[in-house]
């Protein structure tokens, strides 16, 4: 299949500095339009009629959801599951040899495994009921040896802040939040003047369709509602290294590991 690089190009120097350093990279243009095409294509379809597994935005109680599945909006979906089993067209993307060698680059390690509980979706940001999420870390959801995991989030169309981009606050992954800096579900508190500092200084990360960003799994990011005209589509994966395994018992061991390398 053509579309993504179909040789690994190693990152630069500077590239890896900056992902040690602000926690997020972004490489444009990764995917290129026939591929990101047949991707958003797929998501189409998948969504006309909504395909299960999937997750509405009543199912999150996140601001601008509605209330319930009767309500105005209620039918909205939040988010397509278990991309990687849905099609072929996104197993191939989240297996291509440029996005595991830069995986593996940004975690120091030839050998990782994409993780089926956690992402392995297509977001699906709807105009009107769409829902804004606050400031999190992924983490939060998730329970590994390590705290050390990257997704892989692909624009399938152009993403800015009228139809709501990711924000993030980079180096947040390298700092230890106290616990009364965050709320009873674990967002950041916006009540507090020192975590306004941090939110002030957020970036928006804005990309055309095909851009993807790499973001560490500790990183602080939000995203506003989508107030443009046409529904947002992007399709994320989560890896971790090999070593760091997911804690038995929790969401995060619910399905295999798909295991991956970049040999």
């Amino acid at each position: 299949m053509s579309g993504v690089q179909s040789s690994p190009s190693r990152l630069s120097d500077t590239q890896l500095e900056q992902f040690a350093r602000d926690g997020f990279l972004v490489v444009r243009q990764m995917a290129d339009a026939r591929q990101r095409e047949r991707l958003a294509e797929v998501a189409r379809t998948s969504l006309a009629p909504p395909l299960a597994p999937l997750e509405y935005e009543t199912d999150v109680n996140y601001p601008g959801a509605p209330l319930s599945r009767t309500d105005a909006g209620g039918d909205t979906p939040r988010r397509l599951l278990h991309a990687f089993s849905r099609d072929a067209a996104f197993r191939e993307w989240a297996t291509a040899p440029a996005v595991i060698a830069t995986v593996c680059e940004l975690l120091g390690t030839p050998r990782i495994a994409l993780s089926q509980n956690h992402h392995n979706c297509v977001m699906t940001k709807f105009p009107g009921y769409s829902s804004a999420t606050h400031w999190h870390q992924d983490i939060r959801y998730w329970s590994f040896d390590r705290p050390d995991l990257v997704s892989v989030w692909l624009a399938l169309g152009a993403e800015t802040p009228v139809n709501g981009c990711l924000r993030v606050i980079a180096g947040s992954h390298r700092l230890e939040i106290d616990r009364g800096r965050l709320d009873a579900e674990l967002f950041l508190r916006t009540d507090l003047e020192e975590n306004q500092a941090l939110i002030d200084a957020a970036r928006n990360m804005e990309l055309a369709a095909g851009d993807t960003l790499f973001f560490h799994s500790r990183v602080f990011h939000y995203a506003a509602q989508n107030r443009s005209e046409q529904t947002k589509l992007s399709l994320v994966f989560t890896y971790h290294a090999t070593d760091n395994q997911p804690i038995p018992g929790t969401r995060s061991a619910r399905f295999p590991d798909i295991e991956l390398s970049a040999d």
